[in-house]
């Protein structure tokens, strides 16, 4: 049997998660057996006990994943938790962009499984060198306010469940003491210091940085959440007043804005014309257009720029 997580963790942990969820809500864990899941479900079932379900999702990906299901099934049994298996089921493995799918198919089966169960809420180890590792990661790919925000403690999976990440403002480093204190084995995951993966790249040079604290920046990461959210909120009121009809389009006020605004005003003018929203560099590159008064065409859309900016259906081209 599992030692208990110490009493001072349980109830940290019990705040974090009461933050986000009521306490009479059944709650489902996702536990793959490594060292982070397997914190999140001691800690689950000290704080919730009778109130926990695991599942564990076998991607099919390596040789080693059923034994590895099988491991928390048995974890879950000396603890008396209820546990599934959820298998993957590919159409056909996926050969690229593995981590991606691998990621997708997760949530998709773990909310199925919640529907199933009846459960409200389920709860992934995200935690707060994950939180470091996203924003590097995103920082290398030119991500703006809103890509580098960190990762939300809540937000829904689906109409009927939620998906919560309690961990948030825990370090790895305590999740790795915590199941070692219980005496348990976690699953070793080779996947996870693969270099063909960023997020393994990334890790290896946190590991090896002394410069790199990931405590604090998960807290930039939080702060550039908050910006985004805050950027939002000033937002809403300028996509009614800035934003109108024209005939079969849409004009855009952009005077006296800042840049992000712009941008996010642009953005939302695709959304209303149902236009397939630009990627970053493309929505740069077009916002750049509009400010220099050019005309430009994106995702089937004719921007027309100057002090007012024009969008409208591009018109077929005449063979």
């Amino acid at each position: 049997m599992a030692t208990g997580p110490p009493p001072d963790l349980v109830d940290r942990f019990a705040a974090d998660l009461g933050a986000l969820i009521a306490k009479d809500v059944r709650l489902g864990v996702a536990v793959s057996g490594g060292p982070d899941s397997l914190a999140l479900l001691l800690l689950a079932f000290a704080a919730r006990p009778n109130r926990v379900e695991v599942a564990t999702v076998d991607h099919g990906l390596r040789s080693e994943s059923a034994v590895e299901a099988e491991m928390v099934a048995d974890a879950c049994a000396q603890l008396g938790v209820p546990h599934r298996t959820l298998v993957a089921d590919w159409p056909e493995a996926p050969t690229t962009n593995l981590q991606a799918e691998a990621r997708a198919m997760r949530y998709r089966l773990l909310n199925e499984w919640a529907i199933e169960q009846g459960l409200a809420a389920i709860a992934t180890a995200h935690h707060a060198d994950d939180q470091a590792e996203t924003l590097l990661m995103r920082l290398m790919r030119g991500a703006g306010v809103g890509g580098l925000g960190a990762t939300r403690a809540r937000r829904p999976l689906s109409e009927q469940v939620m998906l919560v990440r309690p961990l948030l403002g825990w370090r790895k480093a305590e999740l790795v003491g915590l199941v070692t204190g219980a005496g348990l084995d976690p699953v070793d995951d080779p996947s996870n210091r693969d270099p063909r993966h960023d997020r393994s790249r990334i890790r290896s040079l946190l590991d090896n940085a002394d410069w790199a604290d990931p405590a604090r920046m998960a807290a930039s990461a939080s702060a550039l959440r908050d910006a985004d959210e805050a950027l939002d909120w000033a937002l809403a009121p300028l996509i009614g007043s800035r934003i109108r009809q024209d005939g079969g389009g849409l004009v855009i006020e952009p005077f006296d804005l800042p840049r992000e605004l712009k941008r996010r005003l642009l953005l939302a003018a695709f959304a209303e014309l149902a236009a397939p929203p630009p990627r970053g560099p493309d929505a740069m590159r077009a916002l750049d257009a509009l400010e220099r008064g050019e005309t430009v065409t994106l995702s089937g859309l004719k921007l027309e720029g100057g002090s007012r900016w024009r969008l409208s259906l591009e018109q077929p081209r005449r063979s």
